[in-house]
């Protein structure tokens, strides 16, 4: 399988492209988009990475694997093209964004467009599922075959090699990453998942959006236009 992936990430992670783990994982997603139903479409396995370039990055918010259900998946995590009905997490992203900065533009958009957070990216909002592939209908069903190994790898990369970036970890999995990224360099951002099983307990109100955008202004950075 060519990696198609924008090309200063195509320089950051080569040393990983190179090694025999991947090329195993590689091998094996091939076979399953050749023989199964399998999300998001190929073109956009790497878009998170191809919207929000290596220089860009100044926010990171970590899923866990793409939606499963048909022309949901589009590679940034939470996100969803402008057609497919809003997802609870994701409403639930919106509700909290408008509780702590109403000015926000997801809070001024009405129309499909809002579900589609490539607006968010292209802000240097990198959306990473730490599995990016997975079987129509069966959530989690590409967690083993070495996404994560390759995901935790781009996560300690970021960490060492920049500073001052906002890592936000939502729910138990997010938070298991924590150990990957350097409190000393770095803002951690942790609450439970916004999913209605959870977001009540710790979600709303976690302030996370306004947070993110005062740590960027205090390191001279330009917030984000959520």
């Amino acid at each position: 399988m060519e990696v198609k992936i924008e090309k200063s990430w195509r320089e950051v992670l080569a040393e990983y492209f190179e090694r025999e783990e991947f090329k195993k994982l590689a091998e094996e997603v091939k076979n399953e988009y050749l023989h199964k139903t399998v999300y998001p479409h190929p073109k956009n396995l790497f878009r998170a990475f191809n919207e929000t370039p290596w220089k860009d990055v100044r926010v990171v918010i970590l899923g866990q694997d793409p939606y499963h259900g048909p022309g949901q998946a589009q590679g940034l995590c939470f996100s969803v093209p402008e057609d497919i009905p809003t997802p609870p997490s994701l409403r639930n992203i919106f509700q909290e964004i408008c509780n702590e900065l109403p000015e926000s533009q997801s809070c001024k958009m009405n129309g499909p467009e809002k579900t589609d957070l490539t607006r968010w990216a292209r802000q240097g909002v990198f959306l990473l599922n730490a599995v990016l592939t997975v079987l129509k209908n069966q959530p989690a069903s590409h967690a083993k075959i070495g996404w994560e190994d390759f995901t935790d790898f781009v996560i300690k990369t970021l960490s060492d090699r920049k500073e001052n970036l906002v890592f936000i970890l939502w729910g138990n999995f997010a938070r298991s990453k924590k150990s990957l990224i350097d409190g000393r360099k770095h803002l951690i951002l942790e609450a439970p998942h916004p999913s209605p099983l959870s977001a009540s307990r710790g979600f709303f109100g976690c302030d996370h959006f306004k947070k993110t955008n005062n740590y960027l202004e205090e390191h001279g950075k330009k917030p984000i236009d959520w």
